[in-house]
This record gives structure tokens, C-alpha cells and sequence, in this order.
């Protein structure tokens, strides 16, 4: 959860439901109060994640109370996980066709963190030549691993820079191709150093592009919580004398985004 994109937690989560399948019920109500508590706690595991809470959501709403024995419910929960798990890599994989069809040959991109929506789909523009700056995404440097992997890329240019240093690149960027974590009602929510880097790119009129699978834009029944991260992550020592603060993820106002990808296609906010 602390280096990979929330479409991957999800899928790994809903396949882990698929361990009840093994486990012996006395009763169909036995094996879904045990799937309701296990996607209850995986749900919990990070209140952050829209994508994991509507997986876990989607797999007990299509199996409690559907089922008239264990062994039905138990097929239902396995045809559920396989739908669920397809929607959201089938939804990850359009999102970024669709935001990779919008490339221009020659074109110079700036991406925040390490987006595999966002990385797909510069793989995907494989006949156009493109460049692009790779923000480090500190305090894990999690920017590092998608420079690394676009580097292996032959039609991508990659460099990699602080985050600090945004704003002094934005002037050379064609245009911030972004993913997202999450976006509820007029608010984006992604990793931590999003909100300076669109700010600034609003300013230097540079167009934001935010990328990601429909279900991440959540309209009810989702309530973002924050994660605070270890200070360790902000310096190895212990603090004396200041206090340190870490949060996981930053909130960006929806209307400083010029336009949005989703499987469905393009929207403006």
C-alpha cells in the first residue's frame, strides 16, 4: 500500500477474499458473516483507497444474501472476485488506452509519483516520441520506480527530479499527465506533492491531465481519511526539539484540473 497504485492493493485484496473458499461452514449465514468481516478489514486496512472500498463492497454486495447454500455462495463469491478483479484491470487498461491515444509526437510531459495507469499509457504511444519529467515523489521516492521502468521504454525520454524542482521544469512541459487516488464530489486526492505541483502548473497556464479507472470517482458512500505515515520516513534519526508530519496524500481542488481520463473517455471538470 505504501508503493503501489491502488488499482494493484484492490485486485490483490479481492483475490485474497478467495482464501474463504477453502474454509468449512456450517451454514450459508456462517461463510458470509466471515466474508463480511474479512472485506471489512481489508476495507479498513487503508481508509484512503475509493478503488479498494468499492471492491470490497462490490464482492459482499453480490454474494450476502444471494445464495441458498454454502457451496452456492462460494461459487458466487469466486465469479464475483473474477468480475470484480477484471472490472478494475479492464478499467486501468481503457482509462490508460484512452489517455494514450492524446499524445502528440514530440510532446514533453511531467508525471508526479509512480501513476501504472500513467506509465501504461506512455507505453502504449509506442509510435510517437515522447519526454518526460518523473517527480521522485519523496519521502519514498516512489517517482524512482516509474522513472526506472520508463527508462526501458525506447520511444521515452525520462528525467527524474525533486519535487521541488516542478516548478522549474513546468516552463519546458507541454502538459502534468497525473493518476489519481481518488476524486470525491469537487476534490482530487492523490499521492502527497500533487496539490504544489497542479498549483504551480496552474499558474504557468500548463494543462493538467488526471488519469484512472471510473470507479475512483466516487460521488457517495466514501468518506476519504488520510494516512499519516511514520516520521522515520522524513528522517531516520529521532526528532528532538520539532515535530514531524507525513502525510500519505494531498487534496487538489477539482477545478484547477483541465480534464480527466477514465475508461468512459475524457470529461472536463
Amino acid at each position: 500500500m505504501q508503493t503501489h497504485s491502488e488499482s494493484v492493493v484492490a485486485v490483490k485484496a479481492a483475490r485474497a477474499l478467495a482464501d474463504l473458499l477453502d474454509r468449512e461452514y456450517a451454514s450459508v449465514e456462517g461463510f458470509e458473516l466471515d466474508l463480511e468481516h474479512n472485506a471489512g478489514a481489508l476495507r479498513r486496512a487503508n481508509l484512503s483507497h475509493a478503488l479498494l472500498h468499492n471492491a470490497m463492497s462490490e464482492v459482499v454486495d453480490g454474494v450476502v444474501g444471494s445464495a441458498s447454500t454454502v457451496e452456492g455462495a462460494k461459487s458466487l463469491t469466486e465469479a464475483t472476485i473474477d468480475r470484480v478483479v477484471d472490472r478494475i484491470e479492464r478499467g486501468k487498461s481503457e482509462a490508460a488506452r484512452n489517455l494514450s491515444g492524446t499524445f502528440d509526437a514530440g510532446e514533453t510531459l511531467m508525471t508526479h509519483e509512480n501513476s501504472s495507469t500513467v506509465v501504461a499509457a506512455l507505453e502504449g504511444a509506442s509510435d510517437r516520441p515522447l519526454s518526460v519529467f518523473v517527480t521522485e515523489a519523496r519521502p519514498r521516492f516512489i517517482g524512482r520506480i516509474a522513472a526506472r521502468h520508463l527508462a526501458t521504454v525506447d520511444h521515452v525520454d525520462v528525467t527524474l527530479i525533486v519535487d521541488g524542482a516542478a516548478g522549474h521544469f513546468l516552463r519546458e512541459v507541454d502538459r502534468v499527465v497525473i493518476g489519481m487516488n481518488c476524486i470525491v464530489e469537487d476534490t482530487l486526492y492523490n499521492r502527497i506533492g500533487t496539490f504544489p505541483l497542479v498549483a504551480a502548473a496552474s499558474v504557468l497556464d500548463v494543462p493538467v491531465w488526471v488519469v484512472g479507472t471510473d470507479w475512483k470517482v466516487v460521488e457517495d458512500g466514501f468518506a476519504f481519511e488520510n494516512e499519516l505515515r511514520s516520521p522515520t520516513e522524513v528522517v531516520q534519526e529521532p526528532p528532538e526539539g520539532f515535530a514531524v508530519r507525513n502525510p500519505a496524500y494531498d487534496a487538489t481542488p477539482l477545478d484547477l484540473i483541465d480534464t480527466v481520463v477514465t475508461e468512459r473517455g475524457t470529461w472536463s471538470p
